[in-house]
């Protein structure tokens, strides 16, 4: 078994002035290359353990530890590693920047201080673009896009810094039925280059043609955490959501 890229090991967290922990005793192995479905009922805590491994809620208790790596000790390192897609957002219509400087954004991490992008840099641009199908929006507002367009930017906007690790939070949530095709088939088409997916999710089409990690999480708790096929990950999923 090759060494855990991610690993939560008795890991409670809670949000600034929140009376109660949101999750609590999460014990969580990622292998790399893994695909993972975090499921479960809606405040079950699947958001949180996605922030968590972030590095972007303080842990109360335990460890996170991304690439062997304490991620609260080495935040920025660590985080060079990350892309994380986040639920429902929207860019102001009077956002002045362009797609192509939104993704470029994703860039300036890996550079250092005063470095300005390169070759290397507008390339990974390019791939990103051209892996979503958005290569025609390159010089679009992104405030004046759509909302599944915006989501497909933000998307090739974490692809571009050429993750790891790529966390999505109901990427799905926003596209319509072509559109979310379109991204299921990026999605496999990334795991299968090896890149590490934690996906929280209630659409379970987004999968690849190999066994993944169903997670289950209820009321702050993982209550099933196996290797599943995935034709079987929906019916899993509904079962324990439901028991």
């Amino acid at each position: 078994m090759s060494e855990a890229i991610v690993r939560l090991t008795d890991v409670t967290t809670t949000y600034e002035g929140a009376a109660h922990p949101v999750i609590h005793g999460i014990n969580l192995a990622v292998n790399p290359g893994e695909f993972v479905i975090v499921g479960g009922p809606n405040g079950a805590g699947k958001t949180t353990l996605l922030e968590t491994i972030a590095g972007l809620l303080p842990v109360v208790n335990g460890s996170v530890e991304i690439c062997g790596e304490d991620i609260l000790k080495k935040k920025n390192q660590l985080r060079k590693k990350l892309g994380y897609v986040i639920q429902n957002f929207d860019f102001d219509a009077y956002t002045p920047f362009t797609v192509e400087e939104v993704l470029i954004m994703a860039r300036f991490g890996l550079l250092g201080l005063f470095k300005r992008p390169g070759e290397e840099d507008y390339a990974a641009v390019d791939t990103a673009l051209s892996t979503l199908g958005i290569a025609d929006l390159r010089k679009s507002h992104i405030g004046k896009l759509s909302g599944g367009q915006q989501q497909k930017v933000l998307i090739a906007h974490n692809l571009a810094k050429k993750p790891e690790i790529l966390l999505l939070d109901e990427p799905f949530s926003n596209l319509d039925l072509a559109t979310r095709e379109h991204v299921c088939d990026v999605l496999c088409r990334i795991a299968d280059l090896g890149v590490t997916i934690i996906i929280v999710s209630h659409a379970f089409d987004a999968l690849p043609k190999r066994d993944v990690r169903v997670v289950v999480m209820k009321s702050g708790e993982i209550v099933l955490n196996k290797i599943t096929p995935p034709e079987c990950v929906q019916q899993t999923v509904r079962l324990t959501s439901e028991s």
